[in-house]
């Protein structure tokens, strides 16, 4: 007499479906010493809703003919989250964070505000999930469901791509240490910033705004490149390396 599924949450209310034979007419479904509630009844099956319990219990049916043989059921507390990382990401989504905390190896879901996303679950305290899409800049709250319930409590916060506007000024030395300032959108986040592949030293002064100091390069234009959380930012050829007079 199979049961499906065979794990629910502490709490009950998990849908349950015991099949087997001469179960018409069924007058009780016991999960241990509680009554479940029968919501659909045929000769071959019971579908019930479980009762809130604790640990392993035994299942059983009991019709005018008798008692079945017992079934396990196991209950399962609500997940607890402790860390989310990283904390943001792109508003696009596709970049993989992990979660750990404790009873996670049954999670489903992991919802992050309105949209789903389906997890690997890497062990009881451990999961990996790729973020999907966000519906704009901002956080959104995290939630994991699992077979002992949903449990929120952690936060998410999608980024925008940033973009790169001005570079002033646009040329300096080959020899470095030209102060620039880049104006933009979306630059809080900033993580990096390289001048034809080489990374420079930098400060966020605003969404808008990073000062950077060139590092040493060849002459001739070079592509820079601005990396946030949100996603990376490249102008074309932005900065220019003059090389020193010489006689």
């Amino acid at each position: 007499m199979p049961i499906s599924p065979n794990q629910g949450s502490t709490g009950g209310g998990t849908t349950v479906t015991i099949t087997g034979v001469n179960l018409a007419n069924a007058t009780a479904v016991k999960f241990g010493s509680k009554l479940a509630t029968i919501t659909a009844n045929t000769p071959t099956s019971v579908t019930v809703g479980s009762p809130s319990g604790a640990g392993v219990v035994d299942v059983t049916v009991t019709t005018v003919g008798g008692t079945s043989n017992p079934l396990s059921f196991f209950y399962i507390g609500a997940p607890f989250k402790s860390v989310l990382s990283p904390t943001s990401g792109p508003t696009a989504g596709t970049n993989t964070v992990t979660i750990n905390g404790t009873g996670l190896s049954t999670a489903s879901a992991v919802n992050f505000g309105a949209n789903a996303a389906t997890p690997t679950v890497i062990s009881d305290s451990q999961l990996s999930v790729v973020v999907p899409q966000g519906a704009g800049p901002g956080a959104v709250s995290v939630s994991v469901t699992t077979a002992g319930g949903t449990n929120n409590g952690l936060s998410y916060t999608y980024v925008d791509t940033p973009t790169v506007t001005t570079l002033s000024p646009n040329s300096g030395s080959t020899s470095g240490g030209t102060a620039v300032t880049i104006t933009g959108t979306n630059l809080s986040t900033t993580q990096s910033i390289t001048f034809d592949g080489v990374t420079a030293p930098f400060t966020v002064v605003s969404s808008t705004t990073v000062s950077v100091v060139t590092p040493t390069g060849t002459a001739g234009a070079v592509d820079v490149v601005v990396t946030t959380t949100g996603g990376s930012a490249t102008e074309v050829g932005g900065f220019t390396y003059v090389g020193g007079p010489g006689i």
